[in-house]
């Protein structure tokens, strides 16, 4: 998507009248900036540029006005155009800071709510062109482009949230998150079928999320973007919400009542890529500025877009800032950090001769892992208390692992490894899944080498991957029973969880982002049953030590059988930090019931069947064991002990354990 044509008269920023406009606003001259906050920026080391560049409402000498500040230091003039001066071109220039490139100036009258942009006329080949702020707090509704002025008061109510959320954020804590595109979740049929607002989504979403036993959501990016197709990851404004659903202050509410419920809210981040659009980050100055000049680093194939310079002091400045901001004024729990694998590695979708080698003659972007790693450590160093989520899809070691032992410093990593072969395998008819078994166990030689994330996102219901009900095999019923399987399984698997929104009660179509979901669905005794589970799983997920207390860790985990492969059964035990927390699950992934299934357990006494997604209220066909089984005195599978089960069709039962004796694990 491309800009708007600028507004206002076609003025040119030559011009005797210019000299003059330029000496008064000196002599109004007043600045945020200190030296020292010049000499962080020019490092690389500023962390709150928010609060310095961009439009910040001030009151000098009695008047009221706003102060800009833009980098822009190839630029010969820059000037700040808007609804005050009707786009003039010429009308407010700014003045240079020194050395540092950046231009400021206070200009009387403007206020909150005052559309502008900055006309930057450049020292190279006659380039002239607007541009919206990259630290604009607020933006205009796309298609228009141009910035904001806006403050970010906020009286927030969260403070028991905030107090308590390290305990909620912890890895030995459930998380379990439920993936989110605010404008396709649900929509006004009464309006038009318009997106909800954020004030109108923080009272049903928070409710509905509440309700279904998510721990958190993840926001399928905000920040401001030209083209709503991008879904968010082609953002053009880094501090700034996207106004199509309200003002940075109803954002703020919505997140205000998920904390206030007990609900993480984790932000999806892209400092992987910026968009080409004329009002964004690319060719600011004249010059490749944000991006790298060479296409060979600076353009990214995949996407067509710009791909930061992680290398430039400055550029590390601003996003340092951008992501800290999101933290420190909207309260986030966590980032979600988009393509990591594009900004490791310098041949990411290149072809030979499409890219350039480190200064080692090798593939990896030594930059962006410093600035990975720098970025984890302010994180962290600044808000211990959140997370930060890695979708890095390759084999990159230690992407988990703190920064002083070598890892990129990251809290969690997404498991794609995982999320491709599971679905490839249930994707199969179980006729053919005994030939293809290792894709289920094939994930524990690897499972405990990151803090892993478990993800069903969006990424897999889009582009003709169809969605996951509909990628299930077999008939209308086992289509519904394989998904309650998967899901099953996942939530029994080591890792934190995340679920796309429409996957908990089956959509049959694939997600689009022009449409609401298909809430109708509900109506249909399958999709309910299927939502109830996903519910259910939550709320054994949240209350079972054993199924989140060590998902990091392999001392929580152990196959009882990960060989029948004939039968397409595997089995698992979790561990919580005490014996007590003992938890079974198997699995059947056939449409064969197997009755007088003897299955190996760690100790004697009743296990009571807590979970089975063959039961009836899910849609099942109401195959089970009655509550549960006496464990016999039977040695089986190097267990001591063993059970005489049902295993239902394409189904999976859980099963806990109420003897033993408490005992600490240590970890």
């Amino acid at each position: 998507m491309t800009s708007k044509k600028p507004r206002g008269r076609d003025t040119d920023a030559a011009g005797a009248g210019e000299q003059g406009i330029s000496a008064g606003l000196a002599g109004d001259s007043m600045t945020l900036l200190s030296d020292q906050d010049l000499y962080l920026f020019n490092e690389g080391s500023h962390l709150r540029l928010y609060d310095k560049l961009g439009a910040h409402p001030l009151t000098k000498n009695g008047r009221a006005g706003t102060y800009f500040a833009v980098w822009a230091p190839d630029a010969e003039q820059v000037f700040v155009v808007g609804d005050f001066n009707h786009w003039n071109r010429s009308g407010h220039a700014l003045q240079p800071r020194d050395r540092s490139g950046i231009w400021e100036g206070f200009v009387p009258g403007v206020g909150p709510g005052t559309a502008y942009k900055y006309y930057v006329v450049s020292r190279h080949n006659g380039h002239r062109v607007e541009k919206a702020d990259p630290f604009a707090f607020y933006s205009e509704v796309p298609p228009r482009t141009a910035s904001t002025v806006w403050e970010l008061d906020y009286a927030w109510q969260d403070e028991g949230w905030m107090e308590r959320r390290h305990r909620c954020n912890a890895l030995e804590a459930p998380i379990s998150i439920y993936e989110v595109h605010l404008g396709s979740w649900m929509r006004a049929p009464e309006d038009g079928h318009r997106p909800l607002t954020y004030r109108e989504l923080a009272l049903k979403l928070t409710d509905y999320v509440k309700g279904m036993g998510y721990t958190h959501v993840e926001f399928l990016p905000i920040m401001e973007h030209p083209l709503y197709a991008s879904w968010g990851y082609q953002t053009t404004g880094y501090f700034a919400p996207t106004s199509r659903y309200g003002t940075p202050q109803d954002l703020m509410f919505l997140i205000d009542c998920l904390h206030q419920q007990g609900i993480g809210v984790i932000l999806d981040w892209v400092p992987s890529h910026f968009p080409s659009d004329e009002h964004g980050l690319g060719l600011f100055d004249g010059t490749h500025l944000y991006e790298h000049a060479d296409p060979r680093k600076g353009f990214h194939p995949d996407w067509t877009s710009y791909v930061f310079n992680y290398g430039r002091h400055e550029v590390r400045s601003f996003l340092l800032s951008s992501a800290l901001f999101w933290l420190d004024k909207y309260h986030a729990d966590g980032l979600r950090v988009d393509a990591v694998a594009s900004m490791l590695y310098l041949d990411y979708s290149r072809k030979e001769g499409e890219w350039i080698p480190n200064q080692y003659g090798g593939r990896e972007n030594i930059e962006a892992l410093a600035f990975l790693r720098r970025l984890n450590q302010e994180v962290y160093g600044h808000h211990p208390d959140v997370q930060t989520f890695a979708e890095e899809s390759t084999a990159w070691p230690a992407v988990s692992r703190p920064t002083y032992v070598g890892g990129l410093g990251f809290g969690l990593k997404w498991d794609m490894g995982w999320m491709h072969d599971t679905l490839d395998y249930m994707a199969r008819d179980p006729v053919y899944r005994k030939y293809h078994h290792n894709q289920l166990t094939f994930r524990m030689l690897y499972a405990f080498l990151e803090n892993f994330t478990l993800p069903l996102s969006h990424d897999e219901v889009v582009y003709g991957k169809g969605s996951l009900l509909n990628r299930m095999p077999g008939d209308y019923w086992q289509k519904f029973a394989n998904l309650r399987l998967l899901f099953g399984y996942m939530y029994a698997q080591p890792g934190k969880k995340l679920l796309f929104m429409g996957g908990e009660f089956g959509q049959w179509n694939e997600w689009n982002h022009e449409s609401s979901l298909d809430w109708h669905l509900l109506d249909g005794n399958l999709h309910t049953g299927l939502q109830h589970w996903v519910r259910d799983l939550n709320r054994l997920y949240r209350g079972e030590p054993a199924l989140h207390e060590l998902d990091c860790s392999w001392k929580g985990f152990e196959w009882i059988d990960c060989g029948d492969v004939q039968n397409s059964i595997v089995s698992l035990i979790r561990r919580g930090r005490s014996t007590e927390d003992t938890i079974l699950a198997a699995c059947n992934f056939t449409p064969v019931p197997r009755h007088s299934y003897r299955l190996g357990v760690p100790r004697g006494g009743w296990w009571q069947e807590v979970l089975n997604s063959d039961a009836q209220l899910y849609g099942g066909s109401g195959l089970g064991n009655l509550g549960g089984a006496e464990a016999d005195p039977i040695a089986h599978h190097g267990q001591p002990y063993s059970l005489n089960l049902t295993l239902p069709p394409l189904a999976i039962v859980v099963l806990r354990s109420s003897g033993g004796i408490s005992q600490a694990i240590q970890t």
